[in-house]
């Protein structure tokens, strides 16, 4: 047995310094080898710090949501008989990133399933995002057999656990409908609620609340926090807002869709706005642009990696569909529903969410009427995609019912001046309104 100290490990990229956004043992735990201890993140990612040995937990160093630098130490260990700990101050990186969900056969559902033996303080071995997946389906971790190495517990482990408690479940009578209760001749007989019950249940809809909640502003959010404030104060923003008609194109991509979405997939809209933009900034190429204000060189790309801002449980990521310029409708299509599956998941690679040249945001059906996007810096641009209405509109000297869209884009006024903003604009609007033109030359 010995003592080890394991410190913040170099996980490249330059990275000099890390957040400590969760603790995942405590002083006194037992671990495993490869058990994940604690997890940090980089200006891209979340990182898995890994045990390198069995043994017990002896200190834990920082708090959560300190900034640690490469080197600092970590975590002490107390390896066990015979456990030897080769590189106890650089433990490999593991990268939250989980194996793909493999098919999920239905449990025989003679099958009974015996809670998984774990010894005191030993903690399901579990990444932050099957966590997450847990608490969304109610999943309690210490029931569950891991099916990866060393017990570890994987996405599919907790659906099939999820899938098997449902079938047991019984099924509960609808809210706010009592159960009937069944007399010894059996007949039901419904018991209503006291005026009184009923009324005390009305005025406590209305009652005062003093209650408060201090959430710590960490990880993904503290990042997304500190890029939101370093964009509006380095950049000055102006927005650029325009009506577009996708009436043509809406009946495109119905077309498409009816032709050959069984085959290759249904269109969303997206895949066209990333046309258009493709097409536009080969008009205007100091759109597609990155700007380095500390150096004071603009650097213009032939390249077009589009950023796709994604909401996610955690927070607003922002995946790079790179070489936009090189796919198809369909191939857009298919790699925006990767990196937003990705994304979402937590398990998007370092590498997928940066070196963006330009970003669309949209929000959908919630898109409403008119934004004001902010630029992901170090770009120039971003451009934002409201919700399609459909209203009147005056064409030809008669109202027709069309549907309409609004482009809300936002330049950084530094670089971009407000006419060629305009300029760029309307070329997205006409190769949308007119959405043929986008695939001849």
């Amino acid at each position: 047995m010995g003592l080890h100290t394991i410190k913040v490990p170099d996980i490249g990229e330059g990275i000099a310094e890390v957040e400590l956004v969760e603790w995942l043992v405590a002083v006194g735990d037992t671990v495993a080898e490869d058990q994940s201890l604690a997890v940090v993140m980089t200006d891209k990612a979340s990182v898995e710090i890994p045990s390198p040995a069995a043994g017990t937990v002896t200190k834990l160093s920082g708090e959560v949501g300190q900034m640690l630098a490469v080197g600092a130490e970590l975590v002490g260990i107390e390896a066990d008989e015979g456990q030897a700990i080769a590189a106890a101050e650089e433990p490999p990186v593991a990268a939250i990133a989980e194996p793909p969900i493999m098919a999920i056969a239905e449990p025989p559902v003679t099958a009974v399933a015996q809670p998984p033996v774990r010894h005191r303080g030993e903690k399901p071995l579990a990444s932050p995002s099957v966590r997450r997946q847990a608490r969304e389906h109610g999943v309690d971790l210490w029931q569950v057999h891991g099916s990866g190495p060393g017990g570890r517990i994987r996405h599919e482990d907790v659906e099939v656990f999820a899938a098997r408690s449902a079938s047991k479940r019984p099924v509960a009578a609808p809210v706010g409908r009592p159960q009937p209760a069944v007399a010894a001749s059996g007949a039901a007989s419904v018991t209503a609620p006291a005026p009184a019950q009923a009324s005390a249940r009305a005025d406590a809809s209305y009652a005062e609340r003093n209650d408060e909640q201090a959430i710590p502003v960490i990880g993904l959010r503290r990042r997304i926090a500190e890029a939101m404030q370093e964009a509006k104060r380095r950049i000055p923003h102006f927005s650029y807002v325009e009506e577009v008609d996708v009436t043509e194109l809406e009946a495109l991509r119905g077309q498409l869709n009816a032709r050959h979405g069984a085959g290759r997939g249904r269109l969303t809209l997206l895949p066209f706005v990333l046309r258009a933009v493709v097409l536009a900034v080969r008009e205007f190429p100091q759109i597609n642009a990155r700007y380095d204000d500390d150096a004071g060189v603009v650097t213009r790309h032939g390249a077009v990696h589009v950023g796709i801002a994604t909401q996610t449980d955690a927070g607003l990521v922002v995946p790079v569909l790179r070489h936009a310029e090189a796919l198809d409708l369909w191939a857009t299509a298919a790699e925006i529903a990767r990196l937003s599956q990705s994304a979402r998941g937590g398990k998007a690679l370092r590498e997928e969410l940066s070196g963006s040249t330009i970003t669309v945001t949209s929000l959908g059906a919630l898109g409403g009427i008119a934004s004001t996007p902010v630029i992901n810096r170090p770009e120039v641009a971003i451009v934002g995609v409201n919700r399609i209405v459909e209203r009147p509109v005056i064409r030809g000297g008669a109202v027709v019912a069309r549907k309409m869209m609004n482009l809300s884009s936002s330049f950084d006024h530094r670089v971009v001046d407000g006419m060629h903003a305009a300029e760029f604009v309307q070329a997205l609007r006409g190769y949308l309104e007119c959405p043929a033109t986008m695939f001849v030359d």
